[in-house]
């Protein structure tokens, strides 16, 4: 199994930098960032830097989408740091919820989603591409290469991941959910001709190291606050009680009120006091490492390629130490 550390880009920019070495060093072999640019720094940016200053880790936004920056920007951001750093970048992208929203913005339909995903992926790797009915390619790149994976959580989200993407994010580590997810996602790519098991699976999600979880409890809560914002989205398209989406994931949501961008993905989030224990508990992997490793290796039974650590808490050093020094070795021996 894979890991990757996941930060949002407060500043300072050094700051992860230095965090994505510290991962690099324990062994993970990804390093993501948030991408919402009003909330945090632009994240593109500081890849460079982390890229520079990395040897082998592989970068890139968990997510970014098609709204907020126009396609062959993203592409050409993509394959100018392939070109500079070796092919050693990943494309993350969802329908934009805190990005779009914070702007003023509905979220990408499904629709432009997938046309973008296309398009992002193949002016990267040096194909043509339409776009507003003009093609166009990037004459520059040679060699490039970008994989593309989708963030996903309701069944025609799925559909479109197994159908289009290089990888599935799913952002909670429930096993029963995983699981469900996992299948739909690969049923889709069997029904389009592709290789299930071609999809790369990437389950993203809190992790926090210690044996006080009531403590852990309260700096992971925002997670299931964020996790919310989509559930919220499904249960107004298929409804509260629907066969299209599992109980499992929305019934948590029937005591939100309101979500304040301004809080989010932090530990001290006050929108986020309707999220019970045992949601967090279900969603974030707590406890002591031997909790962790029971945990990421039933996550692996189910296919999961690849484990994204949230290191937004209080013990971000901490964490990626444990990892890997006990958890990452076990997991992987």
């Amino acid at each position: 199994m894979d890991f990757g550390l996941v930060l949002q880009t407060d500043p300072p920019a050094s700051s992860v930098v230095g965090l994505m070495k510290r991962a690099e060093r324990n062994g993970f072999r990804y390093g993501w960032t948030f991408d919402s640019a009003v909330l945090w720094q632009e994240p593109f940016v500081i890849y460079s830097r982390i890229l520079e200053h990395t040897s082998k880790l592989t970068v890139g936004p968990m997510v970014t989408n098609p709204g907020t920056r126009t396609w062959e920007v993203t592409a050409s951001t993509f394959a100018t740091l392939n070109d500079m750093y070796g092919n050693r970048t990943v494309c993350g992208i969802g329908r934009g919820d805190s990005a779009m929203r914070v702007a003023g913005r509905k979220p990408n339909t499904l629709a432009r989603l997938g046309e973008a995903i296309d398009v992002i992926r193949d002016l990267a790797e040096g194909r043509e591409a339409v776009i507003d009915d003009n093609p166009i390619r990037l004459p520059w790149v040679k060699g490039g290469k970008l994989p593309v994976w989708m963030a996903a959580y309701g069944p025609k989200a799925l559909a479109l991941a197994g159908r289009k993407a290089d990888g599935f994010i799913l952002q909670l580590a429930d096993p029963f959910l995983t699981e469900w997810m996992i299948k739909a996602v690969r049923k889709a790519a069997e029904e389009a001709g592709r290789d299930p098991s071609s999809v790369t699976i990437c389950v993203a999600a809190p992790a926090y190291v210690g044996d006080d979880l009531a403590h852990a409890r309260d700096q992971c809560r925002w997670f299931g606050g964020m996790v919310g914002n989509h559930v919220a989205d499904l249960v107004g398209r298929y409804g509260e009680h629907s066969d299209m989406v599992p109980e499992a994931l929305t019934a948590y949501i029937k005591d939100r009120h309101g979500y304040d961008y301004s809080h989010h993905g932090r530990a001290d989030n006050p929108d986020t006091a309707f999220v019970p224990d045992e949601i967090v508990d279900r969603f974030c992997l707590l406890g002591p490492p031997a909790a962790h490793i029971e945990k990421l290796r039933a996550l692996r039974e189910l296919g999961v390629d690849q484990f994204a650590v949230y290191d937004m808490h209080d013990a971000k050093e901490a964490t990626i130490d444990a990892y890997g020094s006990e958890i990452i070795p076990a997991v992987n021996a």
